[in-house]
């Protein structure tokens, strides 16, 4: 994904900004809403091919931008249908993106970030160790790969409308923590959104965050998708010991964050991910105080029954201990899914995402001091490292 060019690349700008760079070009900001398509809906990655501009603004495009994508470095199919394209990230590091097709949409899992900093306990990510925050273009160019190869392969499905991507939903739920890489993220965010680019509903649009409370807020304000929550523990001591987040943004704090992003969601409730993880979080009364902790935040959960991972310290429930905990929860009016696994033998499933990290930083959120006050800024990070988080 690194380029030495000194060119721009086209896929880092969001609407606004690339309306912003025209003008700065000298251009009027419509050109904008001529190139966006080209790029997000036809997939285009030749400047030259983007016939509705004049040949002058064309070459004088071309002269200063270009369309770089992210490099594959491995496609590869599961036996379920679920397929994981593993990207370079530079540095000897790849992140990976998981397309999940169901029978009424197509689901891409992407990454935000090469690695996390978040250092949950359950997680493969975090086992890696973190390197650096994706740009913009990385992360859409993992959509915009998916799409076109998907396109380019003749793929068809019942959802699919005439002269539509494939890809109808997007989840932000893969390598790192989202909230971490505010600004890259927002700006993808938008293009996700954008008539002009993907065109995808809100609703459409999951963001997945591990409880960074101050960056909840801040995107309820920039723009407010779905946002979904893990979650994983009941209380403020099993959750810090298995998401070190926890010390810095307790439950109270989270759950009032919820509650306030609720007021401009797409959706009228939040998603709580609950993994379950096997004489640790799944006890009956561990969910009964799960009903306690969320009774007045509108909310569903999703149970993850654990996926293992080489060298991985926990294990996954029973079937029938999985379906104990539902109950409790659905007995309480709550609505709860067991997520489905899916991709387990190509390593694709949820918490599996491991990519390829080589350059650790030496600040982890375990390093945080129990509820901290004094502890280091949101995203402040060593060695010009920012945050991570878990893969979901």
């Amino acid at each position: 994904m690194s380029s030495t060019s000194p060119r721009i690349n086209l896929l880092d700008y969001d609407p606004a900004a690339l309306e912003a760079f025209f003008v700065e070009m000298g251009e009027k900001p419509f050109r904008a809403r001529q190139v966006l398509p080209w790029l997000h809906q036809r997939f285009c990655d030749d400047i030259s091919q983007m016939s509705d501009l004049s040949k002058v603004v064309r070459d004088k495009l071309a002269a200063v931008a270009e369309i770089r994508l992210p490099r594959v470095l491995r496609d590869t199919t599961s036996s379920d249908g679920a397929r994981k394209w593993l990207f370079e990230a530079g540095a000897e590091n790849a992140v990976e993106a998981v397309y999940l097709p169901e029978d009424d949409r197509g689901t891409l899992c992407i990454s935000t970030q090469a690695g996390c900093m978040m250092d949950c306990a359950f997680c493969a990510t975090g086992q890696q160790g973190f390197n650096r925050n994706l740009s913009t273009s990385e992360i859409v160019g993992q959509l915009w790969v998916a799409n076109r190869t998907l396109l380019a392969e003749g793929f068809n499905a019942p959802w699919i409308e005439a002269g539509r991507p494939p890809i109808t939903n997007v989840v932000l739920m893969g390598m790192g923590e989202p909230l971490a890489n505010f600004k890259n993220v927002v700006a993808a965010l938008q293009l996700f959104l954008s008539d002009h680019a993907y065109g995808l509903s809100r609703r459409r649009v999951t963001l997945s965050t591990s409880g960074v409370v101050p960056m909840i807020d801040a995107l309820r304000e920039a723009c407010p998708v779905a946002l979904a929550v893990s979650l994983h523990a009941p209380d403020d001591a099993l959750r810090d010991r298995l998401m070190p987040i926890n010390r810095r943004h307790p439950l109270a704090d989270l759950m009032a964050a919820c509650r306030r992003y609720l007021d401009k969601a797409p959706r009228d409730f939040i998603t709580f991910e609950y993994l379950l993880l096997a004489d640790v979080n799944d006890a009956l009364a561990q969910a009964a105080a799960l009903v306690e902790l969320v009774r007045d935040v509108p909310c569903k959960f999703n149970l993850i029954p654990f996926n293992p991972f080489p060298d991985a310290s926990f294990l996954a429930p029973t079937r029938e201990r999985t379906l104990a905990f539902q109950r409790v929860l659905m007995d309480a009016n709550i609505v709860t899914t067991i997520r489905k696994t899916r991709g387990e033998d190509i390593d694709a499933a949820c918490g599996q995402l491991a990519g390829q990290v080589r350059n650790r930083v030496r600040y982890r959120m375990s390093d945080v001091p129990h509820r901290a006050t004094n502890a280091p800024h949101e995203l402040r990070r060593s060695h010009g490292s920012h945050a991570k988080h878990s893969a979901t």
